[in-house]
């Protein structure tokens, strides 16, 4: 009862249009990789305190990292239909953009396995983002998470995709 047939391709549905955890049992390990990135606009008063390190609640690229990290690792936990995985590797990059008043999140999940990482990739980038939100909301309700998105994930059966969207 694992056919995607009858709905349009979407595998999470068997052919009688219930959902299910996809079977990968007889799919192939392959080494998998998945990058994403968002970004959070802020008042450039916020993004002074995070770049300044004064932020009442602490260091907040690093404990967005760390959070961003944990959330890539706990994504089957919070995503009714993901397979947990073993990752191998989590890394999460800020970038200050002070000309846009913002902070760009990239995150690179690895794993050798049966199913792609770029759920855990995407989890990673909305965390980490949403930390930075949680730790500055006192001094800026304001902030807006945006262009939250795949830029490319590699390995398994349908091979290598990237993003064309700049």
């Amino acid at each position: 009862m694992t056919s995607s047939s009858n709905n349009g391709g979407l595998t999470h549905f068997d052919s009688t249009g219930q959902a299910h955890m996809v079977d990968v049992a007889d799919k192939k390990e392959t080494h998998r990789t998945a990058i994403a990135t968002g970004n959070i606009h802020m008042k450039p008063e916020t993004l002074a305190i995070i770049e300044q390190g004064t932020a009442k609640k602490g260091d907040v690229l690093g404990i967005a990292r760390i959070a961003a990290i944990m959330a890539a690792k706990r994504t089957s936990d919070l995503i009714p239909l993901c397979h947990p995985l073993a990752l191998t590797r989590v890394t999460v990059d800020f970038r200050i953009d002070a000309k846009q008043s913002r902070i760009d999140c990239t995150a690179q999940v690895e794993t050798v396995g049966k199913t792609g990482v770029e759920m855990e990739a995407l989890t990673a980038v909305q965390i980490g983002l949403l930390t930075i939100y949680d730790m500055c909301k006192a001094v800026d309700r304001g902030m807006v998470m945006s262009d939250i998105r795949v830029l490319e994930k590699h390995g398994g059966k349908s091979g290598d995709w990237v993003s064309m969207i700049d």
